[in-house]
C-alpha cells in the first residue's frame, strides 16, 4: 500500500465540496467518493463553511476600513520621533558621546 501525499486544495475546490455537502442532496460518503476526499474533510469544509458564512456579508466593509491606517496619525507619529532623535542626538554630541559615530 503506497502512501498518498499530502495534497493542498484551493479555496475554490473546498467550497464546492462545502456547498455540496450542504446541499444534502447525497450522503457525506458520496460526496467524498466523487470529490476524492476524506469524509472528515468534508464535514470539516462544511463546518468552516457555516462558520464562516456572515463573514461574505459584513466582513467586506469592515476589513476594508480595518486596512487602511489613519495618516495623520501616522504622520503625527513620525513627527515625534524625528523630534526625539534629533533631541537625543544634541544631547549625546554634548555630552561627547556622539561625535566620532557620525
Amino acid at each position: 500500500m503506497s502512501k498518498r501525499t499530502r495534497r493542498n486544495h484551493a479555496s475554490g475546490f473546498k467550497a464546492k465540496v462545502a456547498l455540496a455537502a450542504i446541499k444534502g442532496d447525497k450522503t457525506l460518503a458520496e460526496i467524498a467518493q466523487q470529490f476524492d476526499v476524506h469524509p472528515n474533510q468534508v464535514t470539516e469544509w462544511k463546518r468552516q463553511l457555516q462558520e464562516r458564512a456572515a463573514d461574505v456579508f459584513d466582513g467586506a466593509t469592515a476589513s476594508k476600513s480595518e486596512q487602511e491606517p489613519d495618516l495623520k496619525t501616522l504622520h503625527a507619529k513620525i513627527g515625534q520621533l524625528t523630534l526625539e532623535n534629533d533631541f537625543l542626538e544634541g544631547a549625546l554630541t554634548k555630552a561627547g558621546l556622539l561625535s566620532a559615530r557620525k
